[in-house]
C-alpha cells in the first residue's frame, strides 16, 4: 500500500522505516530537507512539498500526519485543496480528542475521510512496534488495517475470527456499551497485534488520552518510591536540631545506603512492578546515578491535563492522575509562590523563620 508521511521527527521517520520495512510505499515530507533525505536513502519516496506529496499518491490517497497537535489544523488547511472525494486523513499525533470530532464534521461534506490514530511506542517503535488506538468510520478502518498492522508489534494483521458481515454488525457478542464496530473477538484478535478499532471519530485519541494520563501516574510513583529509597539513609546524617525542623523519631531505622540502579535493575527480573517504563528508568540511573544531567523541569503536552478534565466532566474519580499532574506543574516552579505565602503565614503567626536551602 502506498502511503503519504507528513512529519519525520522521531516518530514520523521510522515509522516510515517499519512501513519501507514491511513491503509498503511511503511517500515523505518534512520542512527539513535532511530528515527528508534521511528516509529517501531508504527507500521513501522524497516530497519536497505538500503539494508533491499529493501528487504523489494514487486516488483514493491516504495521508498519515504526525506533527505536533497545535499544527495539525494548518497542515490539513495546506492540504485539503489537494485532496478529493474518498481521500483520508490520519492524524497520528496527540490531537485532543474533541479536535478530531469537528475535523472529522469539517471533512465530511468534501467526502474526506478523518482516522484519529493515537500511536505509542516512541523512540523504541521502529524494532519493537507501535501500539495503536485508532477512531474511525468501520469501512475506512478496514482499508488501512494493512498500515495499522505493519506497524504494531505483531506486525501483521489480526485473523478474523468471525464474518465481514458480523463484524460490521457488531457481531454476536458484542457486550453492552460496547462500540458497534466489530466483533469482541475481531476486537482481541486486534489487540493482540497491539492495534485496535476503539470507535468512531475521536474514540482513539480518547484512548490515548487516557493513556497517556496513566503513564503520568506510572511515572510519578516510580519517581516517588525511588525518591524514598534514595533517602533511606537519613538517620546516618547529622540534622541540626532547632524548633522548625522535625526530627527523626528513631534515626537507627533509617540507615540504609542503597545502589539505586542496582535497586531499578532487580525489579526489572520478576518482579510484578516491571515495565517499558522502568527499564527506562534503569537504564538512566545505571548511566548517571546521580541523574546529573537533569533538572528536574517535567513538562507536560496537554494529555494529562485533558484527562483530568474529562475525568471532571464525568464525575469519575482520578485521584493519582490529577496528582501526577500537579507534581508537574511543582516542578516548574509554579508553587513557588503559593510556598512564600505559607513562609509568610508562619511568620506572622509565630515568628517562624525561613530556614536557608
Amino acid at each position: 500500500m502506498r502511503i503519504g508521511m507528513v512529519g519525520l521527527g522521531r516518530m514520523g521517520a521510522n515509522m516510515v522505516r517499519r512501513l519501507i520495512r514491511g513491503g509498503h510505499e511511503c511517500v515523505a515530507y518534512d520542512r527539513s530537507r535532511e530528515a527528508v533525505q534521511a528516509v529517501a536513502s531508504e527507500g521513501a519516496i522524497a516530497a519536497n512539498s505538500l503539494a508533491e506529496l499529493a501528487a504523489a499518491l494514487r486516488p483514493p490517497r491516504a495521508v498519515w500526519i504526525m506533527v505536533p497537535a497545535a499544527i495539525v489544523d494548518s497542515v490539513i488547511a495546506e492540504l485539503r485543496s489537494r485532496l478529493e472525494s474518498g481521500d483520508i486523513l490520519i492524524d497520528g499525533g496527540n490531537s485532543h480528542y474533541q479536535d478530531d470530532i469537528r475535523r472529522a464534521a469539517e471533512l465530511r461534506p468534501a467526502g474526506i475521510h478523518y482516522v484519529d490514530a493515537g500511536t505509542s511506542g516512541g523512540v523504541l517503535g521502529l524494532e519493537q512496534g507501535y501500539c495503536l488506538m485508532v477512531g474511525a468510520e468501520p469501512a475506512v478502518f478496514a482499508t488501512l488495517e494493512p498500515i495499522f498492522a505493519t506497524l504494531s508489534p505483531g506486525g501483521r494483521a489480526a485473523k478474523r475470527r468471525a464474518s465481514a458481515q458480523e463484524a460490521r454488525a457488531g457481531g454476536p457478542t458484542a457486550r453492552e456499551g460496547q462500540w458497534q464496530g466489530a466483533s469482541r473477538e475481531d476486537a482481541l484478535a486486534m489487540a493482540e497485534m497491539g492495534y485496535l478499532h476503539c470507535g468512531p471519530n475521536g474514540a482513539g485519541h480518547f484512548v490515548k488520552m487516557v493513556h497517556n494520563g496513566i503513564e503520568y501516574g506510572v511515572m510519578a510513583a516510580y519517581a516517588e518510591g525511588l525518591n524514598l529509597l534514595r533517602h533511606a539513609d537519613a538517620g546516618l546524617k547529622s540534622e541540626e536540631a532547632d524548633a522548625e525542623t522535625a526530627p527523626l523519631s528513631n534515626p537507627r531505622l533509617f540507615q540504609y545506603q542503597l545502589d539505586m540502579a542496582a535497586v531499578a535493575e532487580v525489579w526489572r527480573h520478576g518482579s510484578i512492578i516491571s515495565s517499558r517504563l522502568l527499564d527506562l528508568t534503569a537504564e538512566a540511573l545505571a548511566s548517571d546515578p546521580a541523574l546529573g544531567h537533569f533538572g528536574g523541569r517535567v513538562s507536560d503536552s496537554g494529555e494529562g491535563r485533558w484527562t483530568v478534565q474529562a475525568a471532571v466532566e464525568v464525575g469519575v474519580p482520578a485521584h493519582v492522575l490529577s496528582a501526577a499532574l500537579y507534581s508537574r506543574f511543582e516542578s516548574r516552579g509554579r508553587a513557588e509562590f503559593a510556598d512564600k505565602l505559607l513562609s509568610a503565614m508562619r511568620l506572622g503567626f509565630g515568628g517562624h523563620l525561613e530556614k536557608k536551602s
